[in-house]
């Protein structure tokens, strides 16, 4: 029996000690700040589900942008809000889009900042889907591949070191990445929604972004929450098209699938910290019912801990301005 000679509480008796055996750590430099970019707005303009959080102009996102850089946040992803959306979502690869304009803004007034564009389609169709639709009204995949590489291009074109497409249609990455290549931006990397479930927390997001479906659902081509194995599948197949970095998206839900995905692929595995998950946190501190800022530590490293290599989560201001208190 170890007892008395092992006492596992003497490394757990003050701070410093704790701090010393520390198994996992976590700093502004893990985090991604994603935000939502309308360039017809004169003001930012919050979004309800989402308290913290506001659509922005581009001065607005340029302020984003050096606040980070204050904070130590090294990086950004873009979602646009279009003024007008069609079938085929064309206010995607828009060079006057929001996402381009924002991109290009921030890329020449602080190059430092890494600036990752999320790549669908969703946010600028009528119909909310993440491709065009076929005559069936099913998103026909393969026509979506060209229309995802185009919106790729144009984001790389406007100075955005990262492409992270969000769409879930097969052979998209493999697509994107020889557009870009084709049009000169091999250096522009490709971080994949890879494992992206159909989860029930992307609502406030849905609101966020404009991007409910018209009609229907994502199950078909979201993956099935129940499966992992799928997900692992979907994350070596990205890796094979050319993916610099997988994601899995939610991030608390899947901690197993951050684990499995980042064991057997050894790729950097980002995960999204999502916006359902932002808003459970943000009502119950609104109630007392939890401490915000130890639940957001707590929740932050719990994901870092499953093997995630950085966090994309609207936390992260808040978490990089107490950890400089810390």
């Amino acid at each position: 029996m170890a007892f008395p000679l092992t006492r596992m509480r003497r490394l757990r008796r003050t701070p410093a000690l704790r701090e010393l055996v520390r198994e996992t750590r976590l700093d502004a430099g893990d985090l991604v700040l994603p935000i939502f970019v309308e360039a017809t707005l004169n003001a930012p303009e919050p979004i309800d589900s989402m308290p913290g959080i506001s659509r922005q102009p581009i001065s607005g996102a340029l302020s984003e942008a050096a606040e980070c850089l204050a904070l130590g946040i090294p990086a950004m992803l873009f979602f646009g809000i279009p003024s007008e959306k069609d079938a085929e979502g064309s206010g995607a690869w828009d060079p006057d889009g929001g996402v381009q304009q924002a991109i290009g803004a921030i890329k020449a007034a602080h190059p430092d900042l890494v600036l990752i564009a999320d790549c669908c389609l969703c946010e600028y169709t009528d119909h909310g889907h993440c491709g065009p639709l076929d005559g069936s009204r099913e998103v026909d995949n393969d026509a979506a591949l060209e229309l995802l590489a185009r919106t790729a291009v144009s984001q790389a074109a406007a100075g955005a070191d990262v492409i992270a497409p969000s769409d879930m249609m097969d052979g998209r990455v493999g697509f994107i990445r020889r557009a870009l290549d084709e049009a000169g931006y091999e250096a522009v990397a490709i971080l994949a929604y890879s494992a992206k479930f159909a989860s029930a927390f992307y609502g406030p997001f849905r609101e966020a972004a404009d991007g409910t479906p018209a009609f229907g659902d994502r199950l078909g081509y979201q993956i099935d929450p129940a499966n992992l194995r799928e997900a692992v599948r979907e994350a070596q197949l990205d890796l094979d098209e050319g993916a610099d970095a997988l994601m899995v998206k939610p991030a608390l839900p899947y901690l197993d699938v951050i684990r499995r995905i980042a064991d057997q692929t050894g790729a950097p595995v980002a995960a999204y910290n999502v916006s359902g998950e932002y808003a459970m946190v943000k009502a119950a501190a609104a109630v007392g019912a939890l401490d915000e800022q130890a639940t957001v530590f707590e929740l932050l490293t719990s994901i870092r801990r499953a093997g995630a290599d950085f966090v994309i989560t609207y936390h992260a201001k808040d978490a990089a301005r107490w950890l400089q208190k810390r």
